[in-house]
């Protein structure tokens, strides 16, 4: 996202206040082996001691969404190899999506990455460290049938109301076209705005338009007008400086991608396979 589409529970299970934020079971347990100690292996630190904690922004399907009670989804995924590999289980914390571009909550120690269908760009290196990138994004514009609405061009020509995410790529690409689009406070807000009539097109990552339309009612209804190819790739996050726990992600990434297993979670969560997918340059 995450600016561009670019990944959120309902069952949440516990609140903390002071912060602002929403912890949430993502098939994770805050066991630390007994050993009470916040050091991984690796070294890597943690902000709590057996358990690496996510910050997020629910709902982003197909990357973090509660499904059956948990929230799951191709990040989660990728998280809890990393996990694996440091010997500790993920915790995902539900926050706002604009805390990541000034990465907010790695630096007061509320979590140790962030996992967010997040959208490298120069200005957020300003603020934090990105991983390698995992995946590769595209925009699309979805339309209601129904408006007639066959591009962002001809979105312009007719004055259709255009919804974006707020603070995403996808939000910036549209004024950056010219266009003026009301703004939603997620994807799920975004989607809804369609449906029910607020807007008559929306600019959103096209992982998510898959999902969406997978629903038949929803594919009767709505189409991709158009794919926007804006060379967007995602990654992930930590606090500026933390070397060892963006060593520790870039080595579950490289490791899910040779041996298979990226390609098996990128087929159950995303759809067919593309080497393009995966490419390792970030732009």
């Amino acid at each position: 996202m995450n600016t561009l589409l670019g990944r959120r529970t309902r069952v949440l299970a516990a609140i903390t206040a002071t912060a602002g934020l929403v912890l949430v079971s993502a098939c994770t347990s805050s066991d630390d082996g007994g050993s009470g100690s916040k050091t991984a292996a690796g070294g890597v630190e943690l902000v709590k001691a057996g358990q690496l904690t996510t910050c997020t922004h629910l709902p982003y399907p197909p990357f973090q969404s509660e499904i059956d009670g948990k929230v799951q989804g191709f990040d989660v995924s990728l998280i809890d190899l990393a996990a694996d590999d440091l010997g500790v289980k993920q915790e995902i914390l539900d926050t706002p999506f604009e805390n990541f571009k000034t990465g907010a909550f790695l630096n007061s120690g509320e979590c140790d990455l962030a996992a967010a269908g997040m959208t490298i760009t120069d200005e957020r290196k300003k603020n934090v460290d990105f991983s390698d990138p995992y995946f590769e994004a595209t925009q699309a514009l979805l339309v209601d049938r129904k408006s007639g609405v066959t591009s962002l061009a001809d979105l312009k020509s007719k004055g259709a109301k255009l919804g974006a995410q707020a603070q995403t790529t996808g939000e910036d690409y549209a004024k950056g076209q010219g266009l003026d689009p009301v703004s939603f406070e997620s994807s799920d807000a975004v989607l809804n705005g369609l449906r029910s009539g607020q807007v008559k097109a929306v600019v959103i990552d096209y992982p998510v338009v898959q999902g969406w339309l997978k629903d038949k009612a929803n594919a009767d209804a709505f189409q991709v007008a158009e794919q926007i190819n804006t060379g967007e790739q995602y990654g992930f996050t930590v606090k500026k400086g933390n070397a060892k726990l963006l060593a520790a992600l870039n080595k579950a990434i490289s490791d899910a991608k040779a041996d298979g297993t990226y390609k098996k979670l990128y087929e159950k969560w995303i759809g067919p396979y593309e080497e393009s997918a995966a490419s390792p340059s970030a732009s």
